[in-house]
């Protein structure tokens, strides 16, 4: 390999020259004060799971019985407890240039006020692709020195994730390491981060030495390898997913990294009252429970222990109405419901006792998961959560998120506690949020065509749910949407409960089950009467569905409108359990995973507009939403420009209008609609 350290902003740019394509690669160290062990004495989840599960430093091999090496911790991943010690350079295979900016010893450092201003040239230029793997990595700590990160960019990461790892599998991300790929597919071991330092901090290197100079432009050199390794199987196997990479996946890692960077401001005062609470809640429950027992229960957290089975199978004589994957009587919620609903008819006088347990687990998950693990995953620099995303977390190619885990807030309705109302903005500045209304049943109409559909969304003030009452219930739209009609409730919740679960081919015991959650008892029969309803008032609904079906049949997969396509593993399958379960994700990925699309182009265009305004800061994804904080006087001008991004028309032939609707306030639970 011909690799090389720098030694002046003269070689750095003499070795780049004109090239139009680079790939570059961040080597950090904690500042001084998170220089020591983790609290753990090891690596923490978020340092686990990003970094050994494919981030742009590979240490899952560095671990030793649980532990990490003396010092290094994941605080050299914090761009806010550490800093950049060094880049690596790549414009041409089998080379790279290492150039040393923050080592101890100083005399072999390049000055940081010549180089900052070539940096900057070259990271916001849009002349230049820019290439990394784990590209949200570096979009962090380019953002920590002031640089934002501007496309063109690919992410060899999400790369990985696009490509087969077998004939009918995608890689995930735990096979998509740096560490990992490099011996797989170009036939070289990298060398491992504790063989080059010894325990040490990357910045307690000397950077002339050759070892610390291979393993820096390695990362870069690889990455730009994989570049055109992975695009030469995109133009042969998969054409779309190259387009996919390219224009939505990797801007969108860029988009990932600004908001854990940015991350959440915490009230950590009120989730100090809320964990109170709910100690003293779990407390009055573990006693209410033992008071209709008779006498002390340990039920544990999720009422799985031993000794309560026993009292419910045995002592109460209770049937078995559930069964684990080891075939052992099951006592979790699922369990506990269908326990209730027999004592409801048969012994009614445990009933007091099942609900008392529902509730203790329903509080002991909202403390463990909600409160202390928020409270947690407060950053000790920030006061900040930063949460990690992974735009590819999904099959269907929506958002994921970890380290806790944001996009599975409790809604209002089963929130006792207010845990949105821990997200609160910066002071100075307001939360602005916009949710795509309705964005899957807008994608399912434009897909499936149906006239009927088609009217309510291209019309002025269509009411999806009001067309689906009256296709149900046979009756005029008009008396459908007046909630003064008799049933108005009910049926209103029977078409919603139908319209977000028709396209993904609804079964009447599926309905049964989402309209009992909703407090709603139909009959199997009643919901079959629903849904042959729904067939016929919808019928290129059902046309749409069959030829779908048939389609993954014939191929073996289902593909969003750009292309990413989902392999079927048992849509042959002559289990009917199996086969239309991989049915119904046939009918699932165009319409979820184009919905995802429509989201991620246009965080693309957002994050083109944001150089423009600094004062705008994206911070969570959930769902179909995006999250930002915004000074409170530029409210009324960032929404109008956030809403036009997001309302663009997504693709040429699509002819569904999308609607963004926003909300502002101070406090993420309690945010008021705007115009």
């Amino acid at each position: 390999m011909n690799y090389q350290v720098i030694k002046s902003i003269e070689e750095l740019k003499a070795y780049i020259g004109t090239a139009s394509v680079l790939a570059f690669d961040f080597e950090t160290a904690p500042d001084e004060p998170y220089r020591g062990l983790p609290e753990n004495g090891g690596l923490s989840r978020d340092f686990l799971g990003k970094r050994s599960s494919g981030g742009a430093k590979d240490v899952s091999s560095e671990r030793r019985n649980g532990r990490c090496r003396a010092r290094w911790d994941e605080a050299a991943l914090d761009p806010h407890k550490s800093h950049i010690v060094g880049i690596s350079v790549s414009v041409e295979i089998e080379t790279g240039v290492y150039v040393p900016l923050r080592h101890r010893n100083e005399d072999a450092n390049l000055t940081w006020d010549e180089v900052f201003p070539f940096l900057q040239s070259i990271f916001t230029s849009g002349q230049i692709l820019k290439i990394a793997h784990n590209i949200a990595f570096e979009t962090m700590f380019l953002m920590a020195i002031g640089i934002l990160l501007q496309p063109p960019v690919y992410d060899t990461i999400a790369a990985a994730q696009l490509t087969l790892k077998t004939t009918d599998e995608f890689r995930n991300l735990g096979d998509s390491g740096l560490k990992t790929l490099a011996p797989q597919l170009l036939k070289t071991e990298l060398p491992k981060f504790e063989e080059v330092t010894g325990g040490r901090h990357f910045d307690e290197l000397d950077p002339d030495d050759s070892e610390t100079v291979r393993y820096a432009c390695a990362d870069s050199d690889f990455a730009l390898r994989l570049y055109y390794l992975f695009n030469q199987w995109f133009d042969r196997y998969l054409p779309n997913h190259r387009r996919i990479v390219e224009e939505l996946e990797s801007p969108v890692a860029v988009f990932s990294g600004l908001m854990k960077y940015y991350g959440v401001c915490a009230d950590k005062q009120l989730m100090y009252q809320k964990q109170f609470d709910a100690e003293e809640k779990i407390s009055a429950l573990r006693q209410e429970i033992n008071s209709l027992a008779g006498r002390e229960l340990e039920i544990g957290a999720n009422a799985s222990t031993g000794q309560f089975k026993k009292y419910l199978y045995e002592e109460l004589k209770l049937p078995v109405v559930k069964t684990t994957t080891k075939f052992q009587s099951a006592a979790d919620m699922e369990a506990l419901v269908l326990l209730q609903e027999w004592c409801k008819a048969n012994q009614p006088e445990a009933v007091k006792l099942l609900e008392a347990v529902q509730e203790l687990r329903k509080w002991n998950k909202i403390k463990s998961t909600y409160v202390d693990g928020f409270l947690n995953a407060v950053n000790t620099a920030t006061g900040k959560i930063h949460t990690s995303f992974f735009p590819l977390g999904t099959d269907t190619g929506r958002f994921s998120s970890r380290y806790p885990n944001l996009q599975n807030l409790p809604r209002k309705t089963n929130d006792p506690v207010g845990i949105r109302n821990f997200l609160i903005p910066s002071p100075g500045h307001m939360f602005l949020d916009f949710d795509f209304s309705q964005i899957e049943l807008r994608v399912g109409a434009w897909y499936c065509r149906d006239a009927k559909m088609l009217e309510v969304y291209q019309g002025a003030e269509g009411d999806i749910h009001a067309q689906t009452t009256a296709v149900i219930y046979e009756v005029p739209v008009k008396e459908a949407a007046d909630k003064n009609s008799a049933g108005y409730k009910e049926h209103r919740s029977v078409a919603k409960a139908c319209n977000f679960g028709v396209f993904y081919g609804l079964f009447p015991n599926g309905l049964m089950r989402n309209l009992k959650k909703a407090g709603i008892e139909k009959t199997k029969q009643e919901c079959e009467e629903i849904i042959n309803n729904l067939k016929s008032g919808y019928p290129q609904l059902s046309l749409w569905q069959e030829m779908t079906k048939q389609q993954a049949r014939n191929c073996g997969y289902s593909e969003t409108y750009m292309g990413r396509r989902r392999i079927l593993k048992g849509i042959y399958s002559t289990s009917w359990s199996t086969r239309s379960y991989w049915e119904r994700c046939a009918l699932n990925t165009p319409i979820q995973g184009t919905a995802a699309e429509i989201l991620k182009l246009a965080m693309v265009r957002i994050l083109q507009g944001l150089p423009e305004r600094p004062w705008l800061r994206p911070l969570l994804t959930i769902h179909d939403e995006i999250l930002f904080e915004v000074p409170e006087e530029k409210i009324e001008e960032a929404a109008a420009w956030i809403r036009e991004c997001m309302e663009t028309q997504p693709f040429p032939d699509f002819d569904v209008p999308i609607i963004a609707e926003g909300a502002a306030g101070y406090k993420f639970g309690e945010l008021e609609e705007i115009e």
